[in-house]
């Protein structure tokens, strides 16, 4: 990236454009995402399978980067967990407020888009920053199993299954070869630990998975649960 004086003040200000059309603080904030642990969204044949690798310590219990924000709807990031907090407290909220107000469930494109619309207003005003993370946000609703895909200048993908996060281009294209529809919950979890491994060793316990199944709806899974699907690494 071009980082000679001519390039500064494009470099430091988010409202202002450089003279080839680029927001520089937000592409900034991509690069933040792909140094982020790679989580993963993909549908399967009976639901949702959400993935993530955590980092494990003795003394500091991991930060969660798989989140339920209604009970057919959840969410993984990449990127600053602390973004990534504000950002899923706001879609809660919309789902409560959204129940309360039509006495139904939330569809997951009103929650996607208004996360989306939110992190793209912080790309419009100076002293603001962009949300320096990307969420895969999933869920079954009426019209079936859906996943969007956010990212901090406020683009909003409509997904079968992704992986956000470190190495995510490579995991993307096993992705692009080898996920189907059809895939079983043990086929969807041992392709996720496949892609996870792209940052090298895993550990049982530095597997984080949560499901939404289209009976039964979000469920985190216990490392025990990951056994009894089958699943080894």
């Amino acid at each position: 990236m071009d980082l000679t004086p001519e390039s500064m003040g494009y470099d430091r200000a988010i409202v202002v454009f450089s003279p080839d059309g680029r927001l520089f603080q937000v592409e900034y904030a991509r690069e933040a995402v792909k140094k982020g642990s790679m989580a993963i969204v993909m549908i399967y044949k009976n639901g949702i399978l959400f993935a993530s690798r955590t980092k494990q310590s003795r003394l500091v219990k991991p930060a969660d980067k798989i989140y339920k924000i209604d009970h057919f709807i959840g969410a993984a990031s990449a990127g600053f967990v602390g973004d990534s907090r504000v950002l899923i407290d706001i879609a809660r909220l919309k789902a409560q407020q959204h129940r309360l107000l039509y006495e139904e469930k939330p569809s997951v494109v009103s929650i996607a888009k208004y996360i989306a619309d939110r992190i793209q207003s912080y790309t419009q005003y100076a002293g603001v920053r962009p949300f320096g993370v990307s969420l895969l946000i999933g869920g079954i609703d009426e019209k079936g199993k859906t996943i969007y895909q956010t990212d901090p200048s406020g683009i909003l993908i409509q997904c079968n299954a992704r992986a956000i996060g470190r190495e995510e281009d490579k995991a993307n294209e096993i992705l692009e070869k080898e996920w189907d529809a059809s895939l079983s919950l043990k086929e969807a979890a041992m392709l996720s630990i496949k892609l996870l491994k792209l940052e090298g060793k895993l550990k049982d316990a530095n597997i984080q998975m949560s499901i939404i199944d289209e009976k039964t709806g979000y469920k985190e899974l216990s490392q025990e649960d990951i056994k009894k699907i089958g699943v080894k690494i």
